[in-house]
Order: structure tokens, then C-alpha cells, then sequence
């Protein structure tokens, strides 16, 4: 391994153990910050044990060990250890622990899930608590209240700050990204347009060679020449095909792998370009019936033209071509050539690689058309293009760095609402919640008119029992009048069932109704 390997490889194995030292170090200074109520409020002095006080930082070390890892499970703890102190939530020892692990869960934690699963799970285990400690309903109440916050509104501040942060580390990554990528963007930029400048050599070039082998051909069979003059014609042709070979070999190492087809003019028209095929020995025949055409399609069609005219000179190099350019639609230009079986052999050295009709194809489809080719059933071979007459628009597309900052801008965004509806949602359900349980109770107090009628004074208290709520009122309403005198006691109940006065008055004397009232 190089000494400079080395070196990098030491110095990144130290800046991990001080990133791993400060992180150790942090969580051991939370930890005693989080101690200190736990000994200030569980201790032998304030009514607990050290017995207490070490359970407490025992939970709390555990959840500061796994907090990295599993972030919510420090709340777990922290919320578990709180409700088995008090059914309220609330407690002194805990609830500084229940804030900090709340924020760490909301800024840590990737998915929202866990903690959403365990703001749910408290109040049903406080609830099942009140329940079997027989314990008021208010503390469900409270218990409700303390959660939304010491743990929902910390989370959600968490979150916010998670978002933010990833906010503006998208930014910089971003901005750190375009600025590396600029700096090759003249490299890359020189490096396609030599490219390009290949392309165009092997779409010209190329087919300026079939030709010139094409003459060289006719000329080595031609009777009037001696036969040096043949051979040197021969020669000629081979040198060529050669040539041709050559150039395909060099253009496929400069071009780049899945490269847009060039797109440079040519400095012809289709009838000059047919008038060329002719005067080097190719028997073409011509039939363009179309108008202007748009520079792109133009160039299309010119390029499929001369990809057709290459390969009949290559490969059927005795047979009459037939050039086609029609409208039949007034939409699409419609580019058409025709090779029949040729009489004699192609030539030797001037077999095709293959590469053209991909770069055509490829051409064609940035026009906007389609483009097809293959053997006829007299056994020759067509080439057929559909280009539009009016030439597509390219479609603009955001650069990869605009589009991952406007995701990241989409989940900034998301948190925020989630911020926004979850505490809205839990204060609509908690309200939701309380009016249901008020009724519930105004309900349990609620004597009806028709029961209280039916009570008569001096009947004994077990026949009036079963005509009474469930229970009575906590006491007199404000400003009540004094009870009768003598009566053993009074018991007041709901005449209506929304409103709190005004109320019914059972006093009893010795076991019997002695008085009944209806207080205004």
C-alpha cells in the first residue's frame, strides 16, 4: 500500500475515534443533567429511596446507550418510568427527560411511525393504570394534557429542526456539486464536440468513400483500359474499402457510449446528393414531390437518403436505386430507398458494420419520426423514414440538482405540515374526547322529571333508589339556599341535562323523603 494511502487511511481512523470520543462525551453530560431531578425528587428527603434513584439513572443510561440507534426507545423508557411514578405523566423526576428524549426522537429518528405507534400507546396504558388503581378520570385528563406537552410538541420541534437541517445540507451538497461539475464542464463540452465532429466525418466521409470505391470498381472492369490501368483501379477500390473500414474502427473508439446521433447539416440537397450517386457510376432514380421542408426534418431526410445511396454502393453495386420523397398526408414527409437484387457480387472489403443505420435510427427519433428498413420480398432491401413536417420541441428538463432540492423543499414542507395537523388532530380528538366524557357524567347525575315526580315525601329511601341516577352532584350549586333543619342529609342531581341549574334537592329524615325541592 502507497505511504499516501496510508496516511489518509490513519488520519480518517483518528478523526472517527474524536468524532466517537465527543459523542460519548455529550451523551455522558446529558445524562447527568437528566439525573439531577431524579435525585432531587426521588431521594430518601422528598418522600423516596435511593432505591428509586438508581432505577431512574438506570433508565436513563439505557436510553441514552440506545438513543443513537433506536431513537425512540429512550421515550419509551422515559414515558414508562414517569407513569409508574404517577397515572398523570407529570412528574418532576422525569419530566425534563421526557422533553430532551421527545426533541432527540423528533431530530433523530427517520421514520415518524414508532413515535406516532407510542403517543397512542401512552394514554391507553395510562388509562388501563387509572383503571386498576381506581384512580379519578380527571387524571386521564391530565394525563392527556402532560403528553401533548412533554412528548408530542417536543417530537414535532424535533422534526422541524430534522427538516430544516436537511433543508440546507441539500443546499450546500448542491451547490458543492454544481461547482465540482462546472469545473469539467469545458473538458466534457470539447470532448463531445469532437464527437460530433466524428459522427459527421463517418456520415460524410463514409459515404464519399463507398462512392469513390463504387467508380473505382467500374473503372477495373472497364475493357477500354489496359491492364495496368485495371489493376491500378483495383487497387484503388481496395484502398477504399480499406479506408472505409478504417474510419468505422477510429469513429467507434471517439464515439461516446449512448451519444446523441450528430445533428450537423450537410452542405447538399437531395437532388444534388442523388446528382453526386450518379455522376460516380450509381443508377438512381428520383421522386420528390415535397415542398420546403424544416431544417431538422431536412437534414433527416438527407442523411436517410445518403445512408440508403451508401449501402446500395456497398452491397448491390450493379442494381438501379430508387429515390423517394413524399407528403402523402400533408403532416409527415415520408423518405423512401429502394434497392432490387443486384446482378453481381459486392465487392470484397466493403461488408457494412452495422453502425449506420443505429446513428440513423437515432437521428430519426430526435426528429421526431420512426424509421424502418429491412429485405423486400424480390429479395433487395428498403430504408424507409416518417418524419413530421413541423419539427418537435425539446421538452425542458430541470437539472438532477434542481430536482433533489425541490424534494428536499417537498419534505421540508411535509414535516411542517405534519407539525401543523398532528396538534391540531390531537387537540380536536382530546376536546372531541372531553365533551364526550362530560356528557357521559352530566348524564350520570341527570334525574328525570318524570322519575322526580314520581317521588313522594315520607316513602322509604330503598323504593326511591330505583329512580335516582347514578350518582349525585358533587354538592349545592353556588349560591344555593340553606338546607331544611333537622334533615339528615341532602343530595342535589341535574333537572337538565346541559345546563347546571337549575337542580332537584332530596333531603332525608330517619330513612324517609322528608323534603323534595327544585332549586332555581
Amino acid at each position: 500500500m502507497p505511504d499516501g494511502v496510508r496516511a489518509r487511511a490513519r488520519v480518517r481512523v483518528r478523526v472517527r475515534a474524536r468524532v466517537r470520543v465527543r459523542v460519548r462525551v455529550l451523551d455522558g453530560l446529558l445524562w447527568l443533567l437528566l439525573c439531577v431531578p431524579v435525585v432531587l425528587f426521588s431521594a430518601p428527603d422528598d418522600g423516596g429511596s435511593w432505591h428509586r434513584v438508581a432505577a431512574g439513572a438506570a433508565v436513563l443510561a439505557a436510553g441514552m446507550a440506545l438513543g443513537r440507534r433506536w431513537p425512540t426507545v429512550p421515550l419509551v423508557l422515559a414515558a414508562a418510568g414517569s407513569l409508574a411514578v404517577s397515572p398523570e405523566l407529570f412528574t418532576p423526576p422525569y419530566a425534563l427527560a421526557l422533553v430532551a428524549f421527545g426533541y432527540l426522537a423528533g431530530r433523530r429518528a427517520e421514520r415518524t411511525r414508532p413515535a406516532l405507534w407510542l403517543f397512542a400507546a401512552v394514554p391507553v396504558a395510562g388509562l388501563a393504570r387509572i383503571l386498576a388503581t381506581g384512580g379519578a378520570l380527571t387524571q386521564w385528563f391530565a394525563l392527556l394534557l402532560s403528553g401533548a406537552l412533554t412528548l408530542v410538541a417536543p417530537w414535532l420541534i424535533g422534526r422541524y429542526v430534522r427538516q430544516y437541517d436537511r433543508l440546507v445540507r441539500s443546499g450546500w451538497e448542491l451547490a458543492d456539486r454544481m461547482e465540482r461539475e462546472q469545473e469539467a464542464v469545458a473538458d466534457r463540452e470539447r470532448l463531445r464536440e469532437r464527437s460530433r465532429i466524428a459522427g459527421d466525418m463517418h456520415d460524410s466521409l463514409g459515404h464519399d468513400l463507398a462512392l469513390l470505391a463504387l467508380r473505382a470498381g467500374a473503372l477495373e472492369l472497364d475493357p477500354a483500359l489496359g491492364p495496368e490501368q485495371q489493376r491500378a483501379a483495383g487497387e484503388l477500390r481496395r484502398a477504399a474499402a480499406d479506408a472505409t473500414g478504417r474510419l468505422r474502427d477510429i469513429i467507434g473508439v471517439l464515439r461516446e457510449d449512448g451519444e446523441d446521433a450528430p445533428v450537423a447539416p450537410p452542405d447538399e440537397s437531395v437532388a444534388d446528393l442523388v446528382a453526386r450517386a450518379r455522376a460516380s457510376g450509381l443508377t438512381v432514380a428520383l421522386d420528390d414531390t415535397t415542398g420546403p421542408v424544416p431544417g431538422m426534418t431536412a437534414r433527416a431526410v438527407h442523411r436517410v437518403i445518403q445512408e440508403g445511396l451508401t449501402n446500395a454502393a456497398k452491397h448491390a453495386p450493379g442494381a438501379p436505386v430508387r429515390v423517394r420523397v413524399h407528403t402523402p398526408d400533408g403532416t409527415h414527409v415520408h423518405a423512401d430507398v429502394t434497392t432490387p437484387p443486384a446482378d453481381g457480387t459486392p465487392g470484397p472489403g466493403l461488408a457494412s458494420g452495422g453502425t449506420g443505420l443505429v446513428g440513423l435510427d437515432e437521428r430519426v427519433r430526435l426528429a421526431g419520426g420512426t424509421l424502418r428498413h429491412g429485405a423486400t420480398p424480390e429479395g433487395g432491401f428498403t430504408l424507409s423514414a416518417a418524419l413530421p413536417l413541423r419539427s418537435p420541441s425539446p421538452r425542458p428538463t430541470a437539472p438532477r440538482s434542481a430536482r433533489e432540492l425541490d424534494l428536499a423543499r417537498r419534505q421540508v414542507r411535509r414535516g411542517l405540515a405534519q407539525a401543523i395537523w398532528i396538534p391540531l388532530a390531537l387537540l380536536t380528538a382530546l376536546g372531541t374526547l372531553m365533551a364526550g366524557v362530560g356528557l357521559y357524567t352530566q348524564h350520570q347525575t341527570y334525574l328525570e322529571p318524570e322519575d322526580y315526580t314520581r317521588l313522594h315525601v315520607g316513602t322509604p329511601r330503598p323504593y326511591i333508589t330505583p329512580f335516582l341516577p347514578a350518582r349525585p352532584l358533587d354538592g349545592p350549586p353556588h349560591a344555593a339556599p340553606p338546607e331544611p333543619h333537622g334533615m339528615d342529609e341532602c343530595f342535589y342531581y341535574r333537572s337538565t341535562l346541559l345546563a347546571a341549574i337549575p337542580v332537584y334537592r332530596l333531603c332525608y329524615e330517619d330513612g324517609h323523603l322528608a323534603d323534595k325541592s327544585k332549586l332555581p
